[in-house]
């Protein structure tokens, strides 16, 4: 049994003990506490040789199947890429996106005509998205949103609003042989298909919501926001190129057999024997398949350096993917509404992905499995939000509150990361549906209206599995993670 010592009301620590190497700090409330398994977890991976200073557990901390580190979890390494402490693929993301519509301005008839047409344009479980030659492809996987903005006429300053402006590269330039030298080509070929789609997973979504609340005019103000507006949440990964790249460097074990088949076939177009780092990689991967120790990656290796490209050229589809859908929410809005829509996109984060940081006045490797980056104003220097702090957008399920606030300074216990969510519960909250039926007339008695929702596990997203949110933004609120700014509640949902 772990020994958990309290720290405060939203704060416990798991303290070093037996192979323990760093105490796991947990950001949470005793009511918003994880299950038994899911410390477990939590204390396995603080007993990996590589992990820096302590292991931090958010809001949402909970169990994932299939997965050796709970979501909503932060390491961070001197020199290692750990790559299974990640989430199935890079860039599994969010972006908020404000509209000019207030309250009065669209009726049912209006929202279930746009709801019905971006259930056409926004597709989920489909093997084919919007066509993209391969040029574009490898400009996406170099610079990402920028790569496919300039692909659909778009103003490319919506990248002033995504995380690293749109790329997980910055400013370092990349190129069309360094790509092919990290990632076998034929992930390139099965990503001129993939862009433009929801996905498959039952928690993604596209959420129109409404702000019910102001918490701090002030700084609504500075962001655009006010009570009563009409705004956009979507919840998109990187695809099967995300997926793809990311496995082809790891021991995880691939869920479906489609993904086996195709990083079988990759592995033995691409791997060469004469190629040090491609030996390595063919000796590690299946000694560690079925260890509760993780596969450490050196970082100044050359296996090191090419997982690294293909790490973040793989994240840049997910920007990439939400610019897509958001040119087609655009032009639903338009063929429906007969009317501009105002789209403005407020922000673009990630919650999966690893990223050289400094904290605790070292250099370092953070790896955030859903979990998203929260810089405070003096972390944000240089950039639009260094007044406000990084914005952060906390959603639950499809028919509770979600908030809006910006990052503070006082997060460093956290490696300056916020929850992406709430989280799974481990008692259930409501009464949980036992069909699809249910759910509906559950979401009906919300006054939100669910659409598509063709995934088999679309009932496992009810409010009733999902922790509280309002105890939820307290925790992250007292922990000093953020500053909530708005609450807005969920209208009309489409769902994966």
């Amino acid at each position: 049994m772990n020994k958990i010592k309290k720290i405060s009301e939203h704060s416990q620590v798991i303290e070093k003990q037996g192979k323990q190497r760093v105490p796991v700090k947990l950001h949470v409330s005793e009511e918003l506490m994880p299950d038994e398994d899911t410390i477990d977890q939590l204390v396995n991976v603080a007993s990996q040789p590589h992990v820096f200073k302590h292991v931090a557990a958010l809001t949402d901390v909970h169990q994932k199947p299939g997965r050796l580190n709970p979501s909503g979890s932060v390491v961070a390494t001197e020199k290692y890429f750990l790559p299974q402490l990640l989430d199935t693929a890079p860039n599994c993301g969010m972006r908020l996106i404000k509209t000019s519509f207030g309250e009065g301005d669209l009726d049912e008839k209006q929202l279930d005509s746009l709801f019905k047409e971006l259930v056409e344009v926004i597709p989920t479980k489909t093997y084919l998205g919007t066509f993209f030659s391969r040029r574009t492809i490898l400009e996406v996987s170099k610079r990402g949103a920028i790569g496919v903005l300039e692909a659909l006429k778009e103003d490319v300053s919506e990248a002033d609003n995504i995380m690293q402006g749109g790329s997980m590269f910055g400013d370092e330039k990349i190129s069309d042989k360094d790509l092919f030298d990290a990632i076998p080509r034929m992930f390139f070929r099965f990503a001129q298909l993939r862009l433009g789609i929801l996905g498959v997973a039952g928690n993604h979504f596209l959420d129109l919501m409404k702000i019910t609340d102001i918490m701090e005019e002030d700084l609504a103000k500075k962001f655009g926001l006010k009570k009563g507006q009409y705004v956009f949440m979507m919840h998109t990964g990187s695809g099967l190129f995300g997926q793809y790249a990311s496995y082809f460097y790891t021991p995880k074990k691939k869920e479906h057999l489609s993904q086996r088949l195709v990083l079988e076939a990759a592995r033995l177009t691409f791997l060469n024997d004469k190629v040090e780092w491609h030996k390595q990689l063919e000796i590690e991967i299946p000694r560690y398949r079925d260890s509760k120790n993780v596969f450490p990656i050196d970082s100044e290796s050359e296996l090191g350096k090419n997982y690294y490209i293909a790490h973040r050229a793989a994240g840049n589809h997910g920007f990439a993917n939400r610019s897509v859908l958001q040119h087609h929410l655009r032009k639903a809005l338009k063929k429906t509404l007969k009317k501009d829509p105002g789209l403005d996109l407020l922000y673009d984060m990630s919650h999966v992905f690893a990223a050289k940081e400094n904290h605790f006045g070292k250099d370092v490797i953070v790896h955030r499995s859903n979990a998203t980056r929260a810089n405070g104003p003096s972390r944000m220097k240089g950039t639009q939000f260094e007044k406000t702090g990084e914005p952060v957008f906390m959603p639950s399920s499809m028919s509770t509150e979600a908030y809006f606030g910006v990052a503070t300074d006082n997060n460093e216990s956290t490696f300056f990361s916020a929850a992406h969510g709430t989280g799974k519960s481990k008692t259930k909250t409501s009464e949980v549906p036992s069909d699809k039926d249910e759910l509906m007339k559950k979401m009906k008695k919300r006054n939100v209206k669910l659409y598509n929702a063709q995934s088999a596990e679309i009932v496992n997203q009810d409010a009733a599995h999902y922790k509280d949110p309002g105890v939820a933004i307290e925790g992250m609120k007292a922990n000093g993670v953020m500053r909530p700014i708005a609450k807005m509640m969920p209208v009309s949902v489409l769902m994966a």
